[in-house]
């Protein structure tokens, strides 16, 4: 009432006699030999976490940078070259994600799916851009986790391997793409494709924007079927998918009403445009 400190429970013995009850503990008593094991096994978990975490984060990195390595494919006259290129530096994100069914082993993943779930993500995105490019259709998980799977022969030593059940290591093993992962993959690959459409436009490229609007809304469809049954982060990101194929079919739009009016360098501008200002009557 005084406006002081409160007086916690221990603060009625005196510091001397908790000292001495400290300085009774036996160490190699079996309750503390156990709080020890505890300890080193929450010690060895974290550091498995923090090593997924940072794999995941390098995955997420090179990813990227093949889905800006693909962007260049409209553009380029060498496409040949660019699709090559791509298929490298997807092979280094595989070569990471080995390392993580490395990690993996013997352990229950979806106890650190949250550590690695960013970087499947991405690895979806850039996977299932590349299969677009080359096929004009969507890849599927099954033949993603086909990719996943690693032998004993192209194993890599890692320095990281703290457990001892890593000694005994399988010959084949691998990473499965959640569901979930895949979805929110393939959400993310519209914002891709609509950036696809518009330079694809900018290079003169007349069919390629119907091709995507069409391939969009049966995306668009499918997810739909999910609606708010699903994880709340696809839900969450179906308003940007929706967002992607408007601006696709708007683009359509302006070809296929005002595309003999205007001329073919100056229809990408003309779509920047029209985006901006569907961003802004939408608040975005």
């Amino acid at each position: 009432g005084s406006g002081g400190f409160r007086k916690r429970k221990h603060d009625n013995f005196p510091h001397g006699q908790r000292r001495e009850e400290k300085e009774n503990v036996n160490p190699s008593s079996a309750l503390m030999t156990s709080f020890k094991l505890f300890q080193l096994e929450l010690d060895t978990r974290h550091d498995k976490y923090e090593r997924l975490v940072k794999l995941s984060r390098d995955i997420t990195i090179e990813s990227k940078r093949t889905i800006f390595l693909l962007h260049r494919f409209t553009s380029a006259a060498n496409g040949e070259e660019i699709l090559n290129e791509s298929e490298v530096k997807l092979d280094a994100v595989r070569r990471k994600i080995k390392q993580v069914a490395q990690e993996l082993i013997g352990e229950d993943m979806y106890q650190f799916h949250r550590a690695i779930s960013p970087g499947l993500q991405e690895y979806v995105e850039a996977v299932s851009f590349q299969y677009f490019i080359k096929t004009r259709s969507l890849i599927s998980v099954e033949e993603i986790n086909k990719q996943l799977i690693f032998t004993a022969e192209d194993r890599e030593e890692t320095t990281n391997m703290t457990s001892s059940s890593h000694d005994k290591q399988p010959h084949t093993w691998s990473l499965k793409v959640t569901p979930v992962d895949y979805l929110l993959g393939v959400a993310d690959l519209t914002g891709e494709l609509m950036r696809l459409c518009i330079s694809s436009v900018g290079n003169g490229d007349i069919d390629t924007p119907f091709e995507l609007s069409q391939f969009l809304r049966q995306i668009y469809d499918g997810f739909t079927f999910i609606g708010n049954t699903g994880p709340y982060e696809v839900s969450k990101k179906l308003y940007t998918l929706k967002q992607s194929l408007a601006k696709v079919e708007n683009a359509c739009y302006t070809l296929k009403v005002r595309g003999s009016e205007i001329p073919k360098h100056m229809l990408a501008d003309v779509f920047s445009t029209k985006t901006e200002l569907i961003d802004q009557e939408e608040g975005l």
